[in-house]
């Protein structure tokens, strides 16, 4: 496992450009965000999310989300309604993840069996310049390993997650809360899981 210390406030971009060829040639990488360390790769790369449902100890019944750069980004991968779009205005880019209907472009791997998927925008400087470097969407699912116990501590990260991930961009120790996940389906928005995210702005 490569470990490069990044800048949060400046992000190198010689690191940023590391990164972003690892997940091109279809590695693994560890990246912070705006709430906790993802673990994400290229979303069309079907062995690099393979290995990352193997070191979560997932099943493809509870699919992987994914970042997007900004709401443009989400319209591509997503059927994003005038009530949805309102919506997310307020909340992106920040803490959430939004459950939205898939479009064609999205792979079949990374839907549910309700063909929805999870996307983000982190209001995080590292995040999206990642994104504009590579070009297309990251998977992104939390630093953690079975049993769902979240790692924020760098070194913890290196030591633990070192056989499963090619790539480690450390920024220094970050938080524990995880995103709130926020399904937009329907008329109303329904929260699945209360993170980082406050609720009231869905109101």
């Amino acid at each position: 496992m490569e470990r490069l210390l990044i800048n949060p406030k400046n992000p190198q971009g010689r690191l940023i450009r590391r990164a972003a060829a690892v997940l091109e040639d279809g590695g693994v990488v560890c990246y912070p965000t705006d709430t906790v360390y993802g673990i994400g790769c290229d979303i069309f790369h079907k062995k690099a999310i393979e290995r990352i449902y193997r070191m979560k100890g997932k099943g493809h019944k509870d699919p992987l989300s994914f970042i997007c750069p900004n709401l443009q980004g989400i319209a591509q991968y997503a059927h994003v309604s005038d009530h949805a779009y309102r919506i997310m205005r307020r909340l992106l880019p920040g803490p959430y993840t939004v459950v939205l209907p898939a479009t064609r472009l999205v792979p079949k791997m990374m839907m549910s069996n309700r063909k929805t998927v999870g996307i983000r925008v982190p209001d995080n400087r590292i995040c999206l310049m990642l994104l504009e470097e590579f070009g297309k969407p990251i998977v992104s699912t939390s630093a953690s390993l079975p049993g769902g116990e979240i790692l924020h501590d760098p070194d913890e990260i290196a030591e633990a997650l070192a056989p499963h991930i090619d790539l480690f961009l450390d920024c220094g120790p970050l938080g524990l809360e995880p995103s709130t996940v926020v399904d937009l389906t329907g008329e109303e928005p329904v929260v699945l899981r209360q993170g980082k995210g406050p609720i009231d702005l869905l109101v």
